[in-house]
């Protein structure tokens, strides 16, 4: 090979190397601003986005409850055939025990097949114990991320 024809190779290299890093960069920043925006907002504007991902993702019949007095479910939704009992929480930390309580008495309290908890966080370990001895879903900040996307 010729200096001139590993030149020309490497310049290309180099600036296939930049595209890509500043593709990755640009997804990145993306993504932390859509995060800082979902933690940001207040508990009945979540409920509502949290509302329309469900719809998005091919829930129907899709109702945000009253705001006091829901019985520990923010959204009731279905879906082939199963119906929801959903319970969202907008959390600055992780998401405990209380909330899958609150999923598992609402679930009852409206007659639903599943209860959920949807958070923008993570759960505690005794949240994901107590949720799998109530058979409440747990939906993390990495499951409405994916819906988020799809």
């Amino acid at each position: 090979m010729t200096m001139q024809l590993i030149m020309i190779i490497a310049i290309i290299a180099g600036v296939a190397a930049i595209i890509v890093a500043w593709v990755v960069l640009c997804r990145r920043f993306r993504r932390t601003a859509h995060e800082r925006t979902v933690d940001e907002m207040d508990g009945l504007d979540f409920e509502y986005y949290c509302a329309d991902l469900l719809v998005a993702d091919g829930f129907y019949d899709v109702q945000v409850t009253k705001s006091s007095g829901d019985y520990g479910v923010d959204i009731l939704a279905e879906k082939d055939g199963v119906t929801y009992a959903i319970q969202c929480k907008r959390y600055s930390g992780l998401v405990g025990v209380k909330a899958v309580q609150e999923a598992y008495a609402g679930r009852d309290y409206y007659d639903r097949m599943v209860g959920v908890v949807l958070t923008n966080q993570y759960f505690t370990k005794p949240a994901i114990e107590a949720a799998k001895k109530l058979k409440i879903l747990l939906w993390d900040r990495d499951y409405m991320q994916a819906m988020e996307t799809e």
